[in-house]
């Protein structure tokens, strides 16, 4: 009898991580066969939040009404069907690893939420039909929340994103290493969390004259493809630009929808670099990209977008000083910083 009680539990304790599996599963499924229905709206408060919230609670709430469980089961079980959710999406392709990566710790935080709330609701709640209505109400939530946030969360903020390198190099040197870029060797490339993830490696950048108006071409692996045309020509000073992801090129293969450049919710606009030359013959270059997040939580989001351009922008500035401090002969460099934002 002993020994049986433990079994059951674990038995009970996996039909609950099933359950809130299938449950989110069902959403996100809804999602693909409705993919312009404001209800299945997936970069939402409703997806990211109160899904995995609904789906902890769900969770607990199966586990905990058959019998009661330590508080840490409220807070860890939910995980278990986040996770299998998560490795699912990715086997079916329905969800890229970036996408991953960034949705995991709010939909941690958010289903332990409703684990904690379903425990303490099936413990502690006197009616049986209270218990049930808020099991309803809790899976209905994310239904019921995507399409009333799109009337007053839509967001468009601007963020700007600067990173400094310094070089022992003239202004000189390190302006032909920024004006444009002969091909990337792989090997030049440190090693990236945000390429790791899945943002692909910059490959060059072409320039097509010298001077405002000039149109670079700047290419990423995977068929990534901006075009920045210069506004601000200061020679070994200070070089601006526009920049225009062609986003219709992009592979779903290489961004997913969700986080494509220059999609609905992410795009890069604008790059500039600032040379200060400082003594011993050192020259500080400064790299300050602009971003636009479009989401209904870029209080969030932002905190992704804001860690991924800083590390691709180091990654870029540690190429450029590299190349400098490398070759003996300025006058054999030809090449320069990929000024693009990914």
């Amino acid at each position: 009898m002993d020994g049986a009680a433990p079994k059951r539990n674990i038995t009970l304790i996996a039909s609950g991580a099933v359950f809130g599996l299938l449950y989110g599963a069902s959403i996100r499924f809804g999602s693909r066969m409705f993919p312009n229905s404001s209800v299945f709206m997936v970069v939402s408060l409703g997806f990211v939040v109160f899904l995995p919230l609904a789906m902890g609670f769900v969770t607990v709430f199966i586990v905990e009404r058959r019998r009661p469980q330590p508080l840490w089961i409220w807070f860890l079980l939910p995980w278990i069907p986040l996770a299998a959710g998560e490795a699912a999406a990715m086997i079916v392709a329905w969800e890229g690893l970036i996408c991953i990566v960034m949705f995991t710790p709010i939909g941690m935080v958010a289903s332990s939420l409703g684990g904690v709330a379903a425990g303490l609701i099936a413990r502690y709640a006197t009616s049986r039909r209270s218990k049930n209505a808020s099991v309803v109400c809790v899976m209905f939530l994310p239904l019921l929340v995507s399409p009333f946030e799109q009337r007053f969360h839509a967001q468009v903020e601007l963020r700007r994103i600067e990173t400094v390198i310094d070089i022992q190099a003239s202004p000189d040197v390190v302006w032909r290493n920024i004006e444009r870029v002969s091909r990337i060797n792989p090997a030049e490339l440190r090693s990236s969390w945000s390429r790791r993830i899945g943002f692909p490696n910059p490959v060059e950048a072409t320039l097509s004259y010298e001077g405002v108006g000039g149109v670079r071409h700047a290419s990423f692996d995977g068929g990534v493809l901006f075009i920045e045309t210069i506004d601000l020509w200061q020679p070994q000073r200070r070089l601006a630009f526009s920049i225009k992801a062609q986003t219709g090129q992009i592979p779903p293969t290489t961004l997913d929808e969700h986080v494509t450049v220059g999609g609905a919710f992410f795009d890069v606009l604008r790059g500039e670099y600032t040379l200060e030359l400082l003594p011993k013959g050192t020259t500080r270059l400064h790299l300050e990209s602009q971003h636009r997040v479009s989401t209904d939580f870029n209080w969030y989001a932002h905190l992704w977008t804001d860690a991924i351009m800083a590390d691709l922008q180091n990654t870029i500035l540690l190429v450029v000083k590299n190349r400098c401090e490398s070759v003996a002969d300025p006058a054999s460099l030809g090449v320069s910083s990929l000024t693009t934002e990914p």
